[in-house]
C-alpha cells in the first residue's frame, strides 16, 4: 500500500470513529475514572473499538497500541512499525462539550511518526499528513463524509518579526510553561484542547507549543506527523529528537516543544 493510500485509509477510519463519537455526544455523558484518575467515557471505548477493528482488517500485520487497551494492560509486542491510537483525545474537552477533542491515529516507523490523522468531529475539521506528502486540512462532517470539502494544503509559517504566537493547553496550562515562554519574544498566547494545538501550528496560525505536563505517546504522535509534514518539528526541551516506542518509559513522553519554524529560534 502506498503512503497516499495508507493516509486515505486512516482518514476514513478516523471519520468512522468520529461519527460514532458525535452520535454519543448528543446524549447525556456518563463519566468514570481510570486507575490514573483520568476521565473516560463510553465514546472513548466505542471509538477505539471501531478503530481497532478497521486497522486489523486493513493492516493485519501492523501492531496497534491504543490508549484504552493500554490502560487495561493490553499492549502488544511491537517492533519498528506500529500504530499509535488515541480514540478520543481531549476527553475533558468532550465532557465540557467545547468541541475541542480529536480522533488520533499515527503510523510509527523506527521511532518516527511518519503519517498521522487528527480529526475534530465536532468542528468538522480533519488534518492529515505524511512524510513526503505534506499536510492537509479538510472540512468534513462525520455524518456526511461524501460531502467533504476539497483538501487544503497547510504549511507552517516563518517566525514573524513582531513576535511569536504561542499556543498552550486549555486544560493543562502550568507555571513552567509560562516561565519557559518568558525566554521568547511572545506577543500573544492562545489556547486549544487536544491535538488541535499541533494543527494550529501546522497551519501557520501559531508558532510555538511547549509542553511541560505529562503526555503519552498516543497523545502526540498523530499531531506530530501532521506538524512535521507541514514543515515544523517537535523536539525534547534540550533539542534532541522526540521519538516513539519508549517501552522502558511505559510509553510516556518527555517534555517537548513544537515549533513551526525550527530554524528561527
Amino acid at each position: 500500500m502506498s503512503d497516499a493510500s495508507l493516509l486515505s485509509e486512516l482518514t476514513d477510519i478516523s471519520i468512522d470513529a468520529g461519527a460514532r463519537i458525535m452520535t454519543l455526544y448528543e446524549r447525556p455523558i456518563a463519566v468514570t475514572e481510570k486507575d490514573d484518575k483520568s476521565p473516560v467515557t463510553e465514546a472513548d471505548q466505542a471509538a477505539e473499538d471501531i478503530i481497532l477493528a478497521r486497522l486489523a482488517k486493513a493492516f493485519p500485520d501492523i501492531p496497534v497500541v491504543s490508549e484504552e487497551a493500554a490502560a487495561a494492560g493490553h499492549v502488544p509486542d511491537f517492533g519498528n512499525q506500529f500504530f499509535l491510537v488515541d480514540p478520543l483525545d481531549g476527553t475533558r474537552e468532550y465532557i465540557k462539550r467545547n468541541g475541542e477533542f480529536t480522533v488520533n491515529i499515527a503510523l510509527i516507523e523506527s521511532g518516527i511518526a511518519t503519517a498521522g490523522v487528527v480529526y475534530a468531529p465536532a468542528k468538522a475539521l480533519l488534518y492529515a499528513g505524511a512524510n513526503g506528502l505534506g499536510s492537509q486540512e479538510i472540512k468534513v462532517d462525520a455524518h456526511k463524509p461524501k460531502e467533504a470539502g476539497s483538501p487544503r494544503s497547510i504549511k507552517t509559517r516563518r517566525m514573524p518579526d513582531d513576535g511569536l504566537i504561542a499556543i498552550a493547553s486549555r486544560s493543562h496550562r502550568d507555571q513552567k510553561t509560562e516561565e519557559f515562554l518568558n525566554h521568547y519574544n511572545v506577543r500573544d498566547i492562545v489556547t486549544a484542547g487536544s491535538s488541535l494545538k499541533f494543527c494550529v501550528v501546522a497551519r501557520g496560525d501559531a508558532d510555538i507549543y511547549p509542553r511541560h505536563g505529562r503526555t503519552m505517546e498516543w497523545d502526540t504522535a498523530a499531531g506530530h506527523a501532521v506538524l512535521t509534514a507541514a514543515g515544523g518539528t517537535i523536539t525534547r526541551l534540550d533539542g534532541t529528537p522526540f521519538l516513539y516506542g519508549k517501552s522502558a518509559d511505559g510509553l510516556a513522553n518527555p517534555f517537548f516543544i513544537a515549533k513551526g519554524d525550527p530554524t528561527a529560534y
